[in-house]
């Protein structure tokens, strides 16, 4: 099931955008938890819902508070890998093109024919933001197929399923941000992936989107594991919603006057700055009220991050990578001189 709003840009670029407030989670069955908030509770309570796994064990128990910060230098390791991975990355692209341009006359081109050739035309008729977003789709497709997979259910639920109580909390992190157990949620969330990739990576360049989404996912994640263990909340968690909730915080910071309005109700606009916010109160007040339907903390955790890479990260720390881009190709160039 998903919780969503139809809504579309305004004049300046004519699109249709399909955003999604929420973060679907399957029901599962938790014969025990225990409170760890409030010792004037109960110490323990059961939670009784149909499970989809009901072959599958799923590792439940007292969540230990001090394992958040086993989560917490995985969800810093990990966004850190991320920024520098994707700087490397740029520096090699541009290396690439650069000696491309250089050398061009030595190069021989392969003209492909039937199927191929259609393929790479396509493909070049991309826009930048469309090429990093077909991979993230394909991957997204793939963990989909394998959730339908009898055998791979124990795996898909131990790893592709964000859970502070499991063993392998820290990778499923990562994971669970490409897992979608609904055709409809998957749908949803490249649905609006697709919408604003464009536009994002207009504005950060390929690299550092990646670098701002996969870091989005894994913060949103740390931050529905913090709100799970400090409200005595348990179940698990899948999605993209936060990654891409990371990247409409920064897009709708950055250009917060873009006119949005309900596709089905176009007489009613704003701004993508009030839309931001609308979605971001929605997301407090779950947290609040303790609404257990969708995972809004992991959700403000993205949003949260991606304002926070527009108003600052983005000019004091990816606008100040040369230094790294300097190691980087000492180290290259030490290497290709052995």
């Amino acid at each position: 099931m998903t919780v969503r709003t139809l809504l579309r840009l305004g004049d300046a670029t004519n699109r249709c955008v399909f955003t999604t407030v929420q973060h679907c989670r399957p029901k599962v069955q938790v014969l025990q938890y225990r409170q760890i908030r409030s010792s004037k509770r109960s110490p323990s309570l059961s939670f009784k819902s149909q499970s989809p796994f009901p072959n599958v064990h799923i590792e439940t128990g007292t969540i230990q508070p001090t394992r958040l910060w086993k989560h917490l230098g995985f969800t810093i390791m990990f966004s850190g890998a991320s920024i520098v991975g994707a700087a490397i990355w740029e520096y090699e692209r541009i290396r690439s093109q650069t000696y491309k341009i250089i050398h061009r006359y030595r190069q021989f081109r392969v003209n492909r024919t039937g199927w191929r050739n259609e393929m790479e035309i396509w493909w070049r008729n991309l826009t930048e933001g469309q090429k990093i977003f077909v991979p993230i789709c394909f991957i997204n497709a793939v963990i989909f197929l394998a959730w339908r997979v009898p055998s791979l259910q124990k795996t898909m639920v131990r790893y592709f399923c964000a859970n502070p109580a499991s063993s392998a909390s820290c990778l499923s992190m990562v994971l669970s941000t490409f897992s979608h157990y609904s055709i409809f949620h998957l749908a949803a969330n490249m649905y609006v992936l697709h919408s604003f990739s464009t536009i994002a990576v207009t504005a950060l360049g390929r690299e550092q989107f990646l670098a701002l989404y996969l870091s989005s996912g894994v913060i949103s994640s740390f931050t529905s594991h913090l709100y799970k263990t400090m409200f005595g909340v348990p179940g698990l968690s899948l999605g993209a919603s936060g990654a891409i909730m990371g990247v409409l915080g920064f897009v709708c910071t950055q250009y917060p006057d873009i006119r949005l309005n309900i596709i089905f109700l176009p007489m009613f606009t704003f701004t993508a700055g009030m839309a931001i916010k609308g979605i971001m109160t929605l997301d407090a007040v779950g947290c609040i009220l303790g609404w257990k339907y969708f995972d809004h903390a992991a959700h403000l955790g993205g949003a949260l991050f991606g304002i926070f890479w527009q108003a600052w990260g983005n000019a004091n720390i990816w606008q100040k990578r040369e230094p790294l881009l300097t190691i980087w190709h000492e180290f290259r160039e030490r290497r290709k001189s052995q």
